[in-house]
């Protein structure tokens, strides 16, 4: 009956999805716990100086 001697035949599929979830598991990991990462402001002053653009020929 079901009992042929042929088993295993999906090992390989649980032996994926495993992985899978152990894959989901660690990126949820690092999205809710921050990756490890020290938090805190960030005090960032950015100052760009930008040539002044030539006047256009025939313009105002």
């Amino acid at each position: 009956m079901a009992e042929d001697g042929k088993g295993g035949g999906n090992s390989g599929l649980a032996f994926i999805v495993g992985g899978l979830v152990v894959v989901v598991i660690v990126i949820a990991w690092f999205l809710f716990a921050g990756g490890g990462m020290p938090g805190g402001e960030k005090d960032v002053d950015i100052d760009v100086s930008m040539p002044e653009a030539p006047a256009a020929p025939g313009g105002e």
